[in-house]
């Protein structure tokens, strides 16, 4: 996947820059909005900051979003609600807020591109093997357990799916809600409990999902060394 990154301040840019490459991201990394609208090479989602020297991130939204619809995330130490949602009516697809991790940013972009892609889209690739008993056929939306089909409900699938796409990884409440449930999802989260306890009974002994109190949840491949995935 390629990845625009405008970004001016290059300690963030070279450690965003290096953890996309090694998550399999192909990146642009430009400093100012006047060269990521002057940008001529192909991307599938752009990194925006706001506080560029330039010209504000919110026209370079605004003008790259009127060009066409690539998504669009914006990542900014601007904190103010107001700056989001501004951000947001403008085009913008998510909204991160420094300080963020990798993991965090590859799971934003993730979660945009499976909002906007067509069904059609979806990966051609078989089923995914997640250590020694669990398979997800993403393609199908079969999920299987020492061969043996297991019953899940919709959004128990699309949990699963969601959490499985970065193993070891911890997700957030908010993260999870926006991804699985909706991106405009505001109330309780209890529903996302319930959840969590119907994969953790369901599919016992392949793998964990641990509750980080006050933040969210992490989900781990039981029976391989790295708590990676690997394609069957």
């Amino acid at each position: 996947m390629r990845v625009l990154l405008v970004e001016d301040d290059e300690p963030v840019a070279e450690s965003l820059r290096r953890g996309l490459i090694r998550y399999g991201f192909e990146v642009e990394w430009v400093t100012t909005g006047g060269a990521a609208l002057a940008h001529e090479g192909a991307y599938d989602v752009v990194l925006l900051d706001l506080g560029l020297p330039d010209t504000d991130g919110l026209d370079v939204c605004k003008a790259l979003r009127q060009r066409g619809s690539v998504p669009i995330i914006v990542i900014s130490a601007r904190s103010d609600e107001t700056d989001r949602v501004v951000g947001l009516e403008l085009g913008a697809d998510d909204y991160v807020s420094k300080p963020f991790g990798v993991r965090e940013v590859i799971a934003r972009i993730r979660a945009v591109m499976r909002r906007v892609q067509p069904p059609a889209a979806a990966s051609e690739s078989g089923p995914e093997r997640y250590g020694p008993r669990l398979t997800i056929d993403r393609k199908a939306v079969r999920v299987r357990l020492d061969g043996e089909e297991v019953s899940l409900a919709p959004k128990e699938y699309d949990l699963l799916a969601f959490l499985t796409e970065e193993p070891g990884a911890l997700m957030s409440r908010e993260q999870i809600m926006e991804a699985v449930w909706d991106a405009n999802w505001f109330g309780p989260t209890k529903t996302l409990d319930v959840h969590v306890a119907a994969l953790r009974r369901k599919l016992a002994g392949a793998i964990t999902i641990e509750a980080v109190r006050g933040v969210g949840f992490r989900l781990e491949i039981l029976g391989i060394g790295d708590g990676g995935s690997s394609s069957s």
